[in-house]
């Protein structure tokens, strides 16, 4: 550690006097002047900060150097994912040794059998070259490539600084020609009519929220274009989908408690939306394509919903017909549908999980399930519509691994694909046959020199002030034991019914071979135990979140798993408010904390509603702008507001310029505040901005930078907890 003579000096940002005026009450903030993104007195203060976090971890870059180095030996840098068959296509990603960015290609199909691109093979066709897109640029990001009916030309979307509005490209996938360029500066969200004549794409508003749904026709003036669906409530954010039959675009309009979703025929000339159920106050729902009807997950008369079916076109809920129910600790979560079936994707247990219906054809002309079966399948009630067989549970071994449905385009499929993997079980794809349920593994992501046998993982629970239960998920090397001798890292989030699942990452590694416990707090406010864990965490019960997290670090103090002042904290965006209401909470319970892309300055970003994502967000923390009760609870515990004299662990910060989603100004504000009443001796505990110039929400973009950033936050924490070397 430095000592006091011997540390620079950090920014010193001039104050200036700016009242934040509501409810009678007039909070001075003297730093909202960076708000000011153009501003270069902001611009070099954000460079002088990056400066200053240079110097207080220059000794750290050999340790930065090693984690890089064992990240990279931990990863297959020339590899390929498993192809995806479309229109008679296969279509896969292939990442290259010393290369930033993935390439895209496809190949076509011979029958003989899902291919094996391990190699360049007879007949490939590039698709989009990543490095070549981002040759010369700083940032570089894919939104999508969607590839037309005709199976000739994709639209891409592509952002070169983070700011996630997309520039699309038609390109002619035979000749790598691009056909139309003139679609700029729009959101998620591409699809095609069947005839490859027109893309449709989506448009965000000043707030950057995705509110209206064009039609441009591919090579004319986007002036022309068309607008179909405009979306006026501040509250609801839009996005589509195409039916994996290619048929119908659905358009889901969402706010946090109620939805709609329209269906827009694509084979017709007139693209003309059709309403499935007009919203109403507390009724969410989602529909999915399902041939001849809708396979509907909504929330009308179960809280931790249900899937039904709905006719195709325009119905009432209370006409839907039940298919599946969820259980005590279930949570339905989608619907995917294909020709012969229905894939329902649930949380069981606190853990993600797939269950699959047979359909049996249509009530009145099949036989329909048995009533044993009644609770978990059947036809609609009333002797119309389709029926559905017993439904089937995706069996995966492993006390803490997640499943999730792979990528299956085709509507016509016999199997699908199945994704598994757990802190120890790096990423596994595997075929199952939709007809008995048996599985082929297709690929297990190679991971050179690991041996899961070193490491073990497990599920316990700590228990809240209130008598809560709060899962942790822990994962740690074999040889530690609960001594009270062995440096943690606790990670959170905790928000928007969000899950923290369990994950196979080659950069944890490095932390784990030095002797580093990881485990994630699954707090109130995330979706792991369903929507009454996620009710439990929002609004007027938000500082659950934050004395659950307080709670899961006492757990693994008190038994000995980690040791007392070798405690790290982690948590990004939402978790990065999560990390700033700790600090406050309980500073002297942390060593040192990563707060990633924070939301620290929640109830100034809250009470603003021409900032991005505000208007949408108030379902969720509350209305502090138009009510006081709200404004009042949010003042006690928004990280930034309740700053106070304490002894802080260690923090570093880290933000990108570009962020949409946090912007950058809440860390800086927040970390220039820290510096001025904490007290810590800053020599010991430093407290640091770290700011992307050109980047968003998710850091660098390039993989090798991203593991650089990575190695340079480990390394952080790392030297906190008294780690350095492993053994």
């Amino acid at each position: 550690m430095s000592t006091a003579a011997d540390i620079p000096q950090p920014p010193a940002p001039r104050h200036v006097e700016h009242h934040r005026v509501h409810h009678g009450h007039d909070v001075v903030d003297p730093f909202d002047w960076m708000r000011d993104k153009e501003s270069p007195e902001l611009l070099a203060h954000l460079e002088a900060e990056n400066a200053y976090a240079d110097a207080r971890t220059g000794h750290l870059a050999d340790l930065e150097a090693r984690i890089v180095s064992e990240i990279k030996d931990r990863t297959q840098e020339t590899d390929t994912d498993v192809p995806v068959l479309e229109r008679g296509w296969w279509y896969y990603t292939r990442t290259h040794a010393g290369r930033q960015y993935p390439t895209w290609h496809r190949v076509a199909d011979t029958r003989s059998g899902r291919p094996d691109p391990s190699g360049t093979m007879a007949g490939e066709q590039l698709v989009l070259d990543g490095n070549a897109e981002a040759e010369g640029q700083a940032f570089f990001k894919v939104s999508e490539i969607v590839v037309a009916p005709d199976a000739r030309h994709a639209a891409i979307g592509i952002d070169l600084d983070g700011g996630e509005l997309f520039d699309v490209r038609v390109v002619d996938l035979t000749t790598g020609e691009t056909v139309d360029d003139s679609v700029r500066g729009v959101g998620y969200g591409l699809a095609w009519t069947t005839d490859s004549t027109r893309l449709i794409y989506v448009r965000t508003d000043d707030a950057w929220r995705p509110h209206e749904v064009w039609s441009h026709a591919v090579g004319s003036d986007p002036t022309t274009d068309e607008r179909l669906v405009r979306e006026d409530d501040e509250t609801y954010w839009t996005w589509i989908e195409t039916s994996r039959d290619g048929r119908w675009l659905v358009v889901h309009h969402a706010a946090t408690t109620s939805g709609e979703a329209l269906l827009v025929p694509l084979d017709a000339d007139a693209l003309v939306p059709q309403v499935v159920s007009p919203r109403r106050p507390g009724l969410e729902y989602t529909v999915e394509v399902a041939g001849d009807h809708l396979l509907v997950v909504h929330n009308l008369t179960q809280k931790d919903f249900t899937l039904s079916a709905a006719p195709l076109g325009p119905s009432a809920p209370e006409d839907w017909s039940d298919l599946l129910r969820s259980a005590d600790g279930e949570r339905i979560l989608a619907a995917h549908a294909f020709a012969g079936h229905a894939v329902v994707e649930l949380r069981a247990g606190g853990l993600p999980a797939l269950r699959v219906l047979p359909r049996t054809g249509s009530a009145g002309n099949d036989t329909p399930p048995d009533d044993d079966a009644a609770p978990t399948g059947g036809g609609p009630a009333g002797g119309a519509g389709p029926a559905y067989g017993p439904a089937r549970d995706v069996v995966v071994d492993g006390e803490l691994t997640a499943v999730a449905l792979g990528e299956v385009r085709e509507w016509e499929s016999d199997e699908i694909l199945v994704e598994t993997q757990s802190f120890l079980t790096p990423p596994t794809v595997s075929a199952h046959s939709l007809a008995d349920g048996s599985a082929v593994v297709v690929k297990q992501k190679v991971v050179p020199g690991y041996e899961p046998e070193r490491y073990v993982e497990r599920r316990e629970w700590a228990t809240a002030g209130d008598g809560t239960r709060i899962p942790l998920s822990i994962v740690h090397r074999a040889d530690v034991t609960a001594d009270g001798t062995a440096p943690g890292l606790l990670y959170g989030y905790g928000s928007y019914e969000v899950s923290v699942d369990p994950a196979f990452s080659a950069e944890r590694l490095p932390l784990l071979d030095r002797g580093v416990v990881f485990a994630v707090a699954h707090v109130r406010g995330g979706g792991e135990l369903g929507r009454s864990w996620y009710e439990d965490g929002k609004l007027d019960r938000k500082r659950n979140t934050f004395t659950d997290f307080v709670d899961a670090a006492h757990h693994v103090l008190d038994t000995g798993l980690v040791a007392r002042g070798r405690l790290a904290a982690q948590g990004r965006s939402a978790g990065g408010l999560l990390m700033g209401a700790v600090a406050n909470l309980a500073p002297e319970t942390f060593r040192v904390i990563h707060a990633g892309v924070p939301f620290v300055d929640a109830l100034t970003t809250i009470l603003d509603p021409s900032l991005p994502l505000t208007t949408g967000e108030w379902e969720e923390w509350g209305d502090p702008l138009h009510d006081p009760a709200f404004y009042d609870y949010m003042a006690t515990y928004a990280p930034y507001d309740n700053l106070r004299e304490a002894p802080y662990p260690a923090i570093l910060a880290t933000t990108s310029l570009n962020d949409i989603r946090v912007m950058y100004v809440e860390p800086a504000k927040w970390v220039a505040r820290l510096r001025e009443v904490t007290t810590s001796d800053p020599a010991d505990r430093p407290v640091l901005l770290r700011c992307e110039m050109v980047a968003g929400h998710g850091g660098r973009s390039g993989r090798y930078d991203r593991w650089s950033e990575r190695a340079a936050e480990w390394a952080f924490v790392l030297d906190q907890l008294g780690v350095a070397d492993r053994p």
